[in-house]
């Protein structure tokens, strides 16, 4: 008996079931520049859905892995940052992303920094940039800055790759029957990225240096 690489498939399974600052941001020299009262965060949106994705995997020789699936899949909609000094990573669950929910997400991120400046990194997209955030904005000016990535650039926002790692640990080859499933294993691996933060700074590509 051998083993070989196989993509699985799936098979149906019946049943129920603002005002900004300038940053050097993007080839790791920001570090150096970091001041003791200034955070830097990569933040963005994300959708989890259970799509049975398929990725290559080992199997016994001659029998494919076989996925099941209701035919409907569950979503759980989040917000992420990622503190790109200490690998510690701020998520926040929505029903929707929209301007409001991004909303919760600032105010969040400074109640978890209370004595710093956080910078935040992300993209263009229009619940970022929304009419109902200028006041807050305004209101938060001394302790929040906006860095804008260029847009269509998102392998420029370090928080995607904690993203794909995500939907890589969660989704592939993995069967949900339901969105509770699909939430448990979600907040399981974000119980592991605050367990070892180290790993998630060697996911974005930051070194992790030594005090001496």
């Amino acid at each position: 008996m051998g083993i070989s690489l196989y993509t699985p498939y799936v098979y149906p399974q019946t049943g129920q079931s603002t005002k900004t600052k300038r940053v050097s941001t993007g080839d790791g020299t920001h570090k150096k520049n970091l001041s003791d009262n200034m955070v830097i965060i990569y933040e963005d949106e994300s959708h989890i859905r259970d799509y049975q994705t398929l990725r290559a995997t080992w199997s016994v020789k001659g029998r494919q892995k076989q996925i099941p699936t209701y035919g409907h899949h569950a979503t759980v909609s989040l917000l992420g940052g990622v503190n790109i000094e200490t690998g510690e990573f701020l998520c926040m669950e929505t029903n929707q992303c929209n301007a409001q929910a991004f909303l919760q997400f600032l105010q969040y991120t400074l109640d978890q920094y209370p004595d710093k400046h956080v910078v935040m990194v992300l993209d263009n997209a229009k619940i970022h940039r929304a009419k109902i955030l200028q006041p807050f904005f305004h209101e938060h000016e001394e302790r929040l800055t906006l860095i804008f990535l260029p847009p269509y650039s998102p392998n420029l926002n370090l928080v995607e790759r904690i993203w794909g790692w995500l939907k890589e640990s969660v989704i592939a080859n993995r069967f949900h029957a339901n969105r509770k499933e699909l939430r448990e294993s979600i907040v399981s691996f974000l119980e592991h990225l605050t367990q070892f933060p180290e790993k998630v700074l060697q996911r974005i590509g930051q070194i992790v240096m030594s005090e001496n």
